[in-house]
């Protein structure tokens, strides 16, 4: 299975942005923990700071399943919204942080709604357990 890891704004910072709430580790040095527990599936990652290139890597349609992390895009990205609400084949969002213990307009997904599952609050451990979930 080909499953495309997206990541959206800030989240290239991994392992140093607020470890407090996002950790020490990197993506890149996840990445390779999860390539190690999924040999069987080709994992692809992508990470942008920018909707339309977000939205032109979705739509690029090379893959089984997608989890996403759309970063703060996550609470006002109805493009992004759109754009996954087009694609047809499995998604999960994922958030490192429990987003419903931050700030108040950090609780509200208008991408959820388009996606077939939401992970918040296992840290790192989202990406792998979305992962786990695809079929």
């Amino acid at each position: 299975m080909k499953v495309l890891i997206v990541n959206g704004p800030n989240l290239n910072l991994l392992g140093t942005r607020e470890p407090e709430i996002y950790g020490t580790t990197s993506m890149e040095n996840y990445l390779e923990i999860l390539r190690s527990e999924f040999p069987s599936h080709e994992l692809y990652y992508y990470q942008s700071n920018i909707e339309g290139e977000l939205i032109n890597r979705l739509q690029e349609d090379d893959f089984d399943a997608v989890v996403i992390n759309p970063g703060a895009f996550t609470h006002y990205s109805y493009a992004i919204a759109d754009c996954l609400k087009n694609i047809r084949k499995q998604k999960v969002e994922v958030h490192i942080s429990n987003i419903y213990q931050r700030e108040e307009f950090r609780q509200k997904s208008v991408t959820a709604a388009n996606t077939d599952a939401v992970l918040s609050g296992f840290g790192l451990d989202g990406y792998r357990l979305a992962i786990l979930s695809l079929k």
